[in-house]
């Protein structure tokens, strides 16, 4: 017998082996499907079923490459994500043919001038510079790797100028003085794995003028290693400040305030897509996360809903005035907006204990969050374009808007958004996802399972090798920084010299019949209907 029949009857005997097989694991599926009592399409359709939920499995992935259309997805579409991976790759993000913007629809409009500022007449700071890795794209071939080439690339920060930074703090024997207007929102270590907050820090400290808020998870090795500005935020949990017993520690508080990174306090009241205390899952609850944050080590934990420490606004700005004595910092709150009622309760205590906040966090309803409930995140709180004029026009009313600083959070993650916010209000802004998305997020929507794909939102160290820091800092380097420089063109089409100058008369809301009105005709018509 020939060599070639004996691999022909090998052949035959494989092929006869691998058919029984399948017969025998469609019968054996066959069975389960049929006698199986909890989905009634295998009990009817048994093995053909099983289809249906692998395209149900699958159908988020469909739905993100294959069938949204760019403008459509959720929480970010398709055009919002590549405007933000554009800034962090490439450093410069511009788009061919026209917008895709539904300009039928109603919506907010920045109002240009006829006269804009030239780039020589913007008012910034001119001298600091950084050099950063960029990619320059050389060819994109249709069934093939884009080639790109990695290029180093120098340019300005875009920072304000030195007459227009902003303080916060101006009271704190240690006042906070920034010159960048966009920071980063709190995001834990814990929600974010350490080499995720790792490239942030070291892309936040080379964009330099900006800060980072640890989230409620309190300070990790990996917030500092950037050296980049430092907002701590304390939540209810007490994370990082308190005792044995969950009990608020003050000379914890005194030993994280003599960090010098440290800048800042904020008091988190509430997050706009959890209106709640914060959870995260046992098995992201490392010995290194439970140590950092006093809790134990692989258990759930759960934050309160608020701070057992005060019950109303007075205690609360008790609370407040004693952090910052005990820590010589500014220290600030964060606040969801649920009506005007509240906002004005807020200023009106204000004026009357003659006690406030050095900053109030906005944060609107639209808003991230590591794990959150369906009717917490999608129906508690308002969002950003609606609670920021609230809070603004609460604090303008009873005569203490000049008291506070206000920061706006919420998907404001390019800068016609960020020029919209500070024209509502606000003095700074948050962005979280976008960072996020800078290190490498692709909405993979698994931030609540540890297993992100990309090794963002996870502890676990084989998912997180995924993640190169070295070159996702650069990323979030090249993000803000473009952000900030689109920040200026803005201000500049609106005819200012700082973006620092937005006010209510920069921005129009144009109606879905066309009609155009003015935030100051839109605000004061809110007034008159509340007080009539």
């Amino acid at each position: 017998m020939n060599i070639a029949n004996v691999f022909t009857i090998i052949g035959f005997i494989a092929c006869v082996i691998i058919l029984l097989v399948l017969i025998v694991a469609v019968l054996y599926f066959y069975y389960i499907d049929r006698t199986q009592k909890q989905h009634p399409i295998l009990r009817n359709y048994p093995v053909i079923g099983r289809a249906r939920y692998f395209f149900e499995s699958i159908g988020p992935e469909l739905r993100q490459y294959f069938f949204n259309s760019d403008t459509e997805g959720k929480p970010f579409s398709r055009n919002d994500y590549t405007h933000i991976v554009r800034k962090a790759k490439y450093k410069r993000d511009v788009l061919g043919y026209g917008s895709q913007r539904d300009f039928e629809e109603e919506g907010y409009y920045i109002r240009n001038s006829m006269f804009p500022k030239l780039t020589e007449e913007l008012k910034m700071d001119r001298e600091t510079k950084v050099t950063t890795d960029r990619y320059l794209l050389i060819k994109e071939p249709l069934f093939a790797q884009k080639k790109e080439r990695l290029e180093k690339n120098e340019s300005p920060v875009y920072l304000l100028d030195d007459e227009d930074a902003i303080v916060i703090g101006k009271h704190a024997r240690n006042p906070f003085i920034v010159k960048g207007q966009i920071g980063m929102s709190a995001m834990s270590y814990g929600s974010l794995g350490e080499r995720a907050i790792t490239a942030l820090s070291e892309g936040l400290g080379i964009a330099k003028g900006t800060w980072m808020n640890t989230g409620e998870g309190g300070i990790s090795e990996y917030h500092l290693k950037g050296g980049v500005d430092i907002i701590m935020q304390i939540g209810p949990g007490l994370f990082g400040v308190r005792d044995q017993e969950g009990n608020f520690s003050w000379e914890a508080l005194k030993e994280k305030s003599e960090i010098p990174q440290v800048k800042a306090f904020e008091i988190k009241l509430a997050q706009g897509a959890k209106t709640r205390g914060g959870h995260i899952d046992a098995e992201k609850v490392t010995e290194e996360i439970a140590r950092i944050r006093m809790v134990e080590p692989f258990k759930s934990i759960d934050s309160p809903n608020r701070f057992r420490e005060f019950s109303d606004f007075p205690s609360l700005f008790d609370f407040i005035e004693k952090v910052r004595e005990h820590s010589g910092k500014p220290v600030g709150m964060k606040v969801v907006i649920g009506s005007s009622e509240e906002a004005d309760e807020l200023a009106k205590q204000i004026q009357l204990t003659g006690k406030a906040p050095d900053f109030i966090t906005v944060d609107g309803g639209e808003g991230g969050t590591g794990a959150s409930y369906q009717e917490l995140a999608d129906s508690v709180g308002l969002p950003i374009k609606s609670a920021l004029p609230i809070m603004d026009n609460a604090l303008r009313k009873y005569g203490v808007r000049d008291q506070v600083k206000m920061i706006a959070s919420g998907k404001l993650f390019s800068p016609d958004r960020i020029a919209i916010a500070l024209a509502m209000g606000a003095d700074l802004v948050n962005i979280a996802r976008g960072f996020m998305i800078t290190v490498g997020c692709i909405q993979a929507l698994q931030c609540q399972s540890n297993a992100c794909p990309v090794g963002v939102a996870t502890t676990d160290p084989d998912l997180q090798k995924a993640l190169v820091i070295d070159e996702k800092k650069y990323r979030t380097a090249n993000y803000l920084i473009s952000l900030r420089k689109g920040l200026f063109r803005v201000a500049a089409a609106a005819g200012l010299d700082s973006p620092v100058h937005f006010t209510r008369e920069h921005v129009v809301y144009k109606d879905e019949r066309g009609k155009t009105w003015s935030l100051e005709e839109i605000y004061q018509s809110i007034v008159q209907t509340e007080s009539s």
